[in-house]
This record gives C-alpha cells, structure tokens and sequence, in this order.
C-alpha cells in the first residue's frame, strides 16, 4: 500500500521525490542552507515545481551555490546569467543573488548563517499540527521578523513569504499534514 503525502506533492515523481527526501528535513548545513535561499528567492512568484525542474542548471550556473563564486560575479558574468536559458533569467533576482552571496559571507565572519537563520525558531523546529493544506500559512511571526532582520543586513528578496517557505523546506517549519507519512518521521 502506498503511503499517504500531502496532496501538493503528487503532481510527478520529482515533487514526491522532493517531498519524501528533502521537504521539512531539518538543515543545519550553512551551504545548504544558503542553497535553499537562493531557490527560494528565485522561486518568489513562481511555482516550486518549476524551480526544482531548474535546480541542476541553477547548480551548475551558481558554481555548486559556492558563495564566494557567486559573490564575485561581474557584470560580464550577470550578461552570461541573463542569457542561460537553465534558470530563471529575471534580472532583480540575479542581482539579488548576487547581493545575498555578498550578505552571506558577511555573517559567516561573524558565526554560522544556519545557526543565524535557526535563531528565528530558538534553534528547534516548529511544528503547526495542520490537517489539510487550507492551514497551511504562507507566513508566521518568525518568518516577519526573519525577513525584517535580513532585509536590514542588505539581502534581497527575502519577504515573509520567502522565508517561510525557506523555513518549510529546511525543516525549521513542520508543516507537512499530520496523516501525511513524513509528519511522524520528522517528529521522531
């Protein structure tokens, strides 16, 4: 018998992929961490689904998300970027990008950036007991003030609605419904 998932998965084989392996796994990993920012950035105004099916090309473009790759981009690199077909060729977001790899080196000066983004949930992941997707939020208190805290260090793209969906898909949000199979296992 298949195991039941949240329905918004059950489009193709990579959003259950996605959903199975990745979604809600708690990320304590600072690069990926950073990777998923990126992604998500990019992802504001678009569909998820769309960002995963780029997501190889969005790695080989951004050098393995290597922040300091990313950082030293010049503007003959951002034509380049502009002109790849493999990711999302939006000009803000590229610039963004750019300025979030900036901002990311920054605060790894300073500390670890996943414990940075951790501190928003007091280092433990929330868990919201939601059973249908209608209750599922697009933001929360934590993601306001994450997005208010990153916003003041210069990072771009990083509204509310970003970060929370950075903190469903890094596992700082439990957010998968409480029939769903992944539910208990990521409590567990």
């Amino acid at each position: 018998m298949d195991k039941f998932r949240c329905n918004w998965c059950l489009k193709d084989d990579l959003y259950i992929k996605y959903h199975d392996e990745e979604w809600g796994v708690p990320v304590h990993d600072d690069l990926k961490m950073f990777e998923f920012l990126i992604l998500e950035t990019f992802q504001a105004g678009l569909s998820w689904h769309t960002i995963l099916k780029k997501r190889e090309n969005f790695r080989t473009t951004f050098h393995g998300f290597n922040p300091e790759a990313i950082a030293s981009i010049n503007e003959k690199g951002f034509e380049a970027l502009m002109n790849n077909a493999g990711i999302i060729r939006n000009a803000a977001k590229i610039r963004g990008t750019i300025c979030n790899a900036q901002e990311y080196l920054k605060i790894m000066e300073q500390g670890s950036f996943s414990d940075y983004l951790w501190s928003f949930t007091n280092g433990s992941t929330i868990v919201n007991n939601v059973t249908s997707l209608a209750e599922i939020k697009s933001t929360s208190k934590e993601s306001d003030l994450m997005s208010k805290e990153l916003k003041k260090k210069g990072f771009k793209f990083v509204g509310s609605t970003v970060c929370y969906a950075h903190m469903q898909a890094t596992g700082m949000v439990n957010d998968h419904l409480i029939n769903c199979h992944r539910f208990a296992e990521l409590r567990s």
